[in-house]
């Protein structure tokens, strides 16, 4: 079975779109851009190792580069030379690591509610999240990923669509020992000595509410890479695609339309 999934364009010859999900790793974390990137782009979107439909145990020294490079494996794979590369949050890193080793086969990168290199707010949070999944197990860790996900007020109006999310993240639940080594490789990564030679077409995309990456960090990633355009949106938290999918997929087009 494979990993990944492509999803031809309506426009004939369109260039590719691949998208990279956050810490759950799933390609249907995307759900909400595929109708509208479709109409114009090839799509391609996969599980990352150890997530979904690719779980596999990860070596102790998993890192961002590794991820890096099963993401061009996943481009080879799909006859994809050059792709416009669209990651969340883990993602993100992923995407900023290709535009450091590999630039030649990035066409645009979008980084949403990522960073250069973790904070302590945001490591707090990733701590708090091992402490929870260490004392409490699955379940709890599961329950409690919503409130880093979404805006409180969606979040009560969405209650049924979230005991859905998981009930589905539970049953498939990527693993302890797999989620740690995901974590600690999201936590280890540094891109900061870099960014001042990035020449791939940037857009770093944010949310003023995410309480899990604080929007300065997107501002602060922003502003070191030269010509980056920064969207920062007041509301929608950190998986604003999900929340607010309408105006987000709107700016996406809009950055991708140029970047082609």
């Amino acid at each position: 079975m494979s990993f990944f999934d492509v999803h031809e364009s309506e426009r004939p010859g369109a260039p590719t779109v691949l998208l990279s999900a956050g810490l759950g790793g799933a390609a249907g974390y995307w759900a909400p851009q595929l109708a509208a990137l479709k109409a114009r782009y090839r799509i391609v979107a996969y599980d990352q190792a150890g997530t979904g439909r690719n779980k596999r145990d990860l070596p102790d020294d998993h890192s961002i580069a590794a991820m890096a490079d099963e993401a061009l494996a996943v481009m080879d794979a799909t006859n994809t030379h050059k792709a416009h590369f669209v990651g969340h949050a883990l993602g993100g890193l992923v995407g900023l690591d290709l535009a450091v080793r590999h630039p030649d086969r990035l066409r645009s990168l979008t980084v949403v509610n990522g960073w250069a290199a973790a904070h302590a707010h945001t490591r707090r949070c990733f701590e708090l999240r091992l402490m929870l999944l260490k004392h409490e197990g699955p379940a709890a860790y599961v329950r409690a990923q919503p409130i880093f996900l979404y805006p409180a007020d969606w979040l009560a109006k969405n209650a049924a669509r979230a005991a859905q999310e998981e009930a589905h993240g539970l049953s498939g639940f990527q693993g302890v020992d797999t989620l740690k080594r995901r974590i600690a490789a999201l936590l280890a990564f540094d891109a900061t000595p870099h960014l001042a030679h990035l020449r791939t077409p940037t857009l770093i995309s944010a949310a003023r509410d995410d309480v899990l990456v604080p929007a300065s960090m997107s501002e602060q990633l922003a502003a070191a890479i030269p010509g980056a355009t920064l969207d920062i949106a007041p509301w929608g938290a950190h998986a604003i695609n999900v929340t607010q999918p309408a105006e987000f997929n709107a700016r996406l087009l809009k950055f991708l339309d140029v970047s082609s």
